[in-house]
């Protein structure tokens, strides 16, 4: 276990047009006439009618400019990031991805945040993380999250992580469930450790919150609200977020 480091174009006006080409007043408001009909039942003008209209009435100088999406080794094809791996001396399993909605999946997107780059938002209600990158990107994965009167939300800062960390349950856990006596002097990092690959230790004005960013073996919780107020990732997206944080970063839950 180690801490993390610190560390086509028309014709302008006057341009003549060929005799061949020419079409009377007349013609040109007879068809647009017919057209406004058209528009106005509501038709379609697919399947063998006139191609329907695509109007672009915004000027060029007000389209917005998208932010670029960077190009990541690390953020490719499903099937690659979710195979199987041996990390840690542990060989963690394929993840059936397919079960796991597109949406919680590992993916670059726009950010839209507004937080600075290296801080991590977990929103909620989306169960979703974001790790604001440099350029207006953001890495999102799916997370797990509390059940009701579990969850924590406010501002805090990442103080250490832990590769295949101990998880030791407090007595209040104990208490609801006694079977977990058996761990209160700490269950061993594995694959069937709670915490999962890896854990990222959440404190706020120097005190520890109780809450974690952390992998589980329980893919088919992502996207549910079921834990006890921890934030869940699948494994292997644990360890790629673990891999990318550098130092304390800021932290948001909303």
């Amino acid at each position: 276990m180690r801490e993390l480091p610190q560390g086509l174009t028309p014709p302008r006006n006057g341009d003549a047009i060929g005799a061949d080409h020419h079409l009377s007043r007349r013609a040109i408001l007879s068809g647009a006439g017919a057209l406004a009909l058209l528009g106005a039942a509501g038709c379609s003008t697919s399947g063998g009618g006139l191609p329907a209209l695509e109007l672009d009435d915004v000027t060029t100088g007000s389209v917005p400019i998208r932010p670029s999406i960077s190009v990541d080794k690390n953020i490719t094809s499903p099937g690659v990031m979710y195979a199987a791996l041996t990390d840690g001396g542990f060989n963690v399993p394929e993840v059936p991805y397919l079960k796991v909605k597109p949406e919680f999946r590992r993916q670059i997107v726009v950010d839209t945040t507004g937080e600075a780059p290296g801080t991590i938002v977990v929103h909620l209600q989306e169960r979703m993380l974001y790790l604001v990158q440099p350029g207006g990107d953001a890495i999102r994965y799916g997370v797990g999250i509390g059940k009701d009167g579990f969850r924590w939300s406010g501002r805090a800062n990442i103080q250490y992580g832990r590769e295949w960390p101990t998880w030791t349950p407090p007595p209040e856990m104990i208490a609801r469930k006694p079977e977990l006596v058996k761990w209160q002097a700490g269950q061993p990092g594995g694959l069937t450790n709670p915490l999962g690959a890896r854990a990222l230790y959440i404190y706020q004005d120097g005190k520890d919150t109780g809450y974690r960013i952390h992998g589980s073996p329980e893919w088919a919780s992502i996207g549910q609200a079921m834990s006890s107020g921890c934030v869940r990732l699948i494994n292997q997206d644990i360890i790629d977020l673990y891999s990318r944080v550098s130092k304390k970063n800021p932290v948001v839950v909303v």
